[in-house]
């Protein structure tokens, strides 16, 4: 019930008080001055004062409030206004006690026009008004009169006060709650404006993740078609050159010529099989080590190289993404051997040890010198000549074989070594880490 400069008050409520001090209080002081016209018309000089008191009272308000509407809103100056109409109701209440009736103007007054808590020090100037005209011809030089006085008073400025903060509490409770929602409606805002956000950057990851998804799957089907078509491709050719080669020797142009059908012979089920799944033809029938025995067999049959197969450890199952690449690494390693090591035999070692799976190929072949780069002039291949990480070519190849081979173990978070001296053959070591199993299989001796 305060003024707006209380920050409290709400709009519809000014609007509803709006009449009652802009119209209201006009009305009352024409209804009294006539009644005191009425009441006095023979009073002569007395009646002129009243009357002078009424004009007075009513220019007040006309240059105040109606005629400067803007001022409504300055507390210090609506708080003089109160002051000198409170002055003009004392002079009129005690001359005419009628002129009471006129105090529920100073109330509109003063719960419109002045802000907590100096409205309840104008409620009160009035209310201290109403009750002077209440007690009229009381006398209150007595015990009696003071007290009945007082009384009065206290009928009149305690209700009125205690209405003035029931109000103010409404309006503080109002506000707090319009704040509140404000500050609801914000916060909503801003997690709209977030979500938009968060979906505007969820669309970019999914875009994201499905190039690199793309990406990954170009490079996976780089290495299946290296492991297997590439790698089948050019032993058929080696097999044919050294079956022209061979032809005038029928024994071993047959030999050869049988050993490119047969290559053929597994390219063609390899490439049928990759149409339907990715895991590599020997392990769709058998177990990592013995699928490595079989593919370390038919090399060995196809080049007159005499290759041992080890198992060692207790056999624990891997995920199938392992044993692919432990797999392909072993195809890689001996189509090297073919190609660039000229060996004599060569060793395979299957290792299951407590927390992954090691494969290990070594052949007695020339060696290379790990520093060199592959004719592919890829850059500096190693690290050193003691143990050189897998980026090492050996000369004469093109260097993608050894990257596959190392994406595809890196990939499981393992590591690949190469190790090699000239004359001293090469050793590729693959590790792989693998979970925990309760009950490992013991391998096959």
């Amino acid at each position: 019930m305060s003024g707006s400069a209380s920050g409290f008050a709400p709009e519809t409520w000014a609007q509803r008080l709006l009449p009652l001090i802009t119209v209201v209080p006009y009305v009352l002081l024409a209804i009294l001055a006539g009644v005191t016209v009425m009441v006095k018309h023979s009073a002569g000089g007395s009646l002129l004062i009243d009357l002078a008191l009424c004009a007075v009272a009513a220019v007040w308000m006309l240059w105040m409030i109606t005629l400067h509407p803007a001022w409504r809103e300055r507390p210090p100056l609506m708080a003089v206004f109160l002051a000198g109409l409170i002055a003009i109701m004392a002079v009129l209440v005690i001359r005419d006690p009628w002129f009471g009736f006129f105090t529920p103007a100073g109330y509109f007054y003063a719960f419109r026009l002045l802000s907590w808590p100096w409205e309840l020090g104008g409620i009160s100037g009035v209310a201290m008004v109403a009750g002077t005209a209440q007690l009229g011809s009381v006398p209150s030089m007595t015990f009696v009169g003071l007290s009945g006085y007082a009384a009065v008073l206290a009928v009149n400025v305690l209700p009125m006060c205690g209405l003035a903060w029931v109000g103010w509490s409404a309006d503080k409770h109002n506000a707090e709650r319009e704040q509140a929602l404000a500050a609801v409606g914000e916060a909503n805002r801003r997690l709209e404006a977030t979500l938009a956000v968060n979906a505007a950057l969820s669309q970019q990851l999914m875009s994201q993740a499905r190039q690199a998804g793309v990406l990954d799957e170009r490079q996976r089907m780089a290495r299946e078609i290296h492991d297997t078509l590439a790698q089948a491709l050019a032993g058929i050719v080696t097999q044919l050159q050294a079956a022209e080669a061979a032809e005038q020797d029928p024994a071993g142009w047959r030999r050869h010529f049988a050993a490119a059908t047969g290559l053929a012979r597994e390219s063609l089920t390899e490439a049928r099989r990759s149409v339907h799944e990715l895991r590599p033809e020997p392990l769709a029938q058998a177990r990592l080590g013995e699928a490595l025995a079989g593919v370390a067999d038919r090399w060995s049959a196809r080049h007159g190289i005499p290759v041992q197969v080890t198992t060692t450890g207790a056999v624990q199952p891997a995920r199938p993404e392992v044993e692919v690449a432990l797999l392909r690494a072993a195809q890689e390693g001996l189509a090297n051997v073919a190609r660039h090591a000229q060996a004599t035999k060569v060793g395979l070692t299957l290792s299951y040890l407590e927390s992954e799976v090691a494969l290990d190929l070594r052949d007695d072949g020339r060696g290379f010198e790990p520093g060199l780069t592959g004719p592919a002039g890829t850059g500096p291949a190693g690290t050193g000549p003691a143990g050189t990480h897998l980026g090492d070519a050996r000369p004469g190849d093109g260097g993608f074989g050894l990257v596959a081979m190392r994406q595809r173990i890196e990939d499981l978070a393992g590591t690949l070594l190469i190790e090699s001296e000239p004359g001293a053959g090469t050793a590729i070591s693959a590790r792989i880490p693998l979970p925990a199993q309760a009950h490992p299989r013991t391998a096959n001796p």
